[in-house]
């Protein structure tokens, strides 16, 4: 019985079979150099994911519910909307880069049975505070272009937070597809995939 990829395995799989226009090595090397915590960071403080490899698990779990979405033929067929392999891969793989090296290993006071005990945790400490989305489209571009409609999925992943601009986000969504998608994954992966496996 073959042993199960795991989930930075399965990252770098994707990653090399799908992107690879110029500048994608670069990233890659970077994502796994020691100036990035990208594979061994939680994807939150306290929420999903909040774990050692969180963030890298996350990023697995949100590429393959946006693959099976907009891949399925209610998208291509019925909508007729089709997106390339690299452009999903791009989008749900590096949507949450904004979240390498910001949160840093600390302990929280929480109540079991009744007595206060310390527990490891981590706590938010952003040095590069440029927002959410648009954070992971600044650091990615720094390495390769992308497209108008992948600039705009990355950056409105987050849909209708209390961060967005309500009118901004439909309008985005209206206008690039793969955003509303990416938004529909990321909330797959965080709700149902990640609530479910905790």
């Amino acid at each position: 019985m073959e042993t199960p990829l795991s989930n930075k395995q399965k990252f770098i799989a994707y990653y090399k079979e799908h992107i690879t226009r110029e500048g994608a090595d670069a990233l890659l090397a970077y994502l796994e150099s020691p100036a990035s915590d990208f594979f061994t960071a939680p994807a939150s403080t306290r929420f999903h994911g909040a774990y050692a490899g969180g963030l890298c698990e996350h990023s697995v779990n949100v590429y393959e519910s946006l693959r099976a979405y907009v891949t399925s033929a209610r998208f291509t067929d019925t909508y007729d909307l089709h997106f390339s392999e690299e452009s999903i891969a791009i989008v749900s793989l590096l949507h949450d880069l904004c979240k390498v090296n910001i949160y840093k290993p600390s302990k929280r006071n929480v109540k079991k049975d009744g007595v206060w005990v310390s527990v490891d945790s981590y706590e938010f400490d952003d040095q590069l505070p440029y927002g959410h989305g648009e954070k992971s489209v600044y650091v990615i571009s720094g390495f390769m272009k992308l497209t108008r409609e992948e600039a705009f999925a990355i950056r409105y992943h987050m849909g209708f937070s209390k961060e967005e601009e309500a009118k901004n986000v439909s309008q985005a969504f209206e206008m690039f597809p793969l955003a509303m998608a990416t938004y529909v994954a990321d909330m797959e992966a965080t709700f149902l995939i990640e609530e479910r496996n905790k």
